[in-house]
């Protein structure tokens, strides 16, 4: 017997991503036949399970595709790796106001390290000049300071980041699961799960998230070889990024780099469930300010009073 056909308009059974799914996989069936050149086996990495579901050997396959992709796009070898969060620990971040003096080497050390698009530019650290007898004053802060030394007088500075919440809105607003928390409590973003819908966008307060509007500008040469998929490796135009606390870094018990770069010590990091560790001793003993701590958002990101 005939299957009766489906009347027009009638409702389909499958979501919007497994209809684009579908058809982006039918387009890319001719590039992964036999035969096929070299460089279009590299449309396999977009066509895979969520991150948290690839099996060890299809996420090594994904990462030796997405290897040769930057090879073949940078003219250098690039590693690829899925570093796993370490066990028992929570990652925290410190900063001192009054020590910060607005140099932003940490910004552009963060570039640097984390391959972030030189044209247009793409800063995950954002540094505020604010004035003194003002105190904290988002509203009358600006980033755009270009005086001819730092600090200025009467002026202190305030740099912001992914503040790596607790509970943070950008991952409950995400559609198709692109970010979450990890274990060691990083929120990460998977680029090759990002629709670059930019919801996440919209729902961070702290502005901490940013889109590629165009191809992002990575010279050949300038490229930090050593990438992790959820963080440093390149990104592509249309997806969103972010500040990871430098895993690729702080996995392999190294400070991230903006850490290590600041002149003046203003910046400290390290496991919040470590009872000895410094950071614990800064939240314990310091004057402690928690950027609009009246969202509820549980910031990892702490800023300090140490003078």
């Amino acid at each position: 017997m005939n299957k009766p056909q489906e009347q027009a308009g009638a409702p389909s059974n499958y979501s919007r991503r497994e209809v684009m799914v579908g058809l982006f996989s039918l387009a890319a069936l001719a590039a992964l036949a036999p035969g096929c050149s070299p460089k279009s086996k590299v449309l396999r990495a977009y066509f895979h399970k969520h991150f948290k579901e690839l099996k060890p050997a299809e996420l090594k396959a994904v990462l030796a595709i997405w290897a040769e992709r930057y090879q073949l796009a940078y003219g250098q070898p690039v590693a690829v790796q899925a570093t796993p969060p370490l066990d028992g620990v929570k990652f925290g971040y410190a900063l001192d106001i009054s020590r910060c003096i607005g140099c932003r080497r940490c910004v552009y050390g963060c570039v640097e390290e984390n391959n972030q698009s030189r044209d247009p530019q793409v800063h995950w650290i954002t540094v505020l000049e604010m004035e003194q007898d003002k105190g904290i004053d988002l509203h009358h802060s600006t980033p755009y300071y270009n005086p001819a030394t730092v600090p200025q007088p009467d002026k202190f500075y305030f740099p912001v980041a992914c503040q790596q919440c607790e509970n943070p809105p950008c991952v409950k607003v995400c559609p198709v699961n692109a970010t979450w928390k990890e274990p060691d409590g990083i929120v990460v973003i998977d680029y090759d799960w990002c629709v670059g819908c930019r919801c996440c966008l919209t729902a961070c307060p702290y502005g901490a998230r940013h889109f590629n509007w165009k191809q992002p500008g990575l010279p050949a040469g300038e490229v930090n070889p050593a990438t992790e998929y959820l963080g440093t490796r390149p990104r592509v135009k249309g997806v969103v990024e972010k500040c990871t606390f430098c895993l690729q870094r702080v996995r392999q018990g190294r400070y991230p780099k903006c850490v290590e770069v600041c002149p003046v010590g203003a910046r400290k990091f390290g496991n919040l469930l470590d009872p000895h560790s410094e950071i614990r001793y800064i939240l314990q003993h310091k004057r402690i300010y928690i950027l609009k701590e009246e969202l509820n958002t549980e910031p990892k990101f702490f800023y300090y009073f140490g003078l």
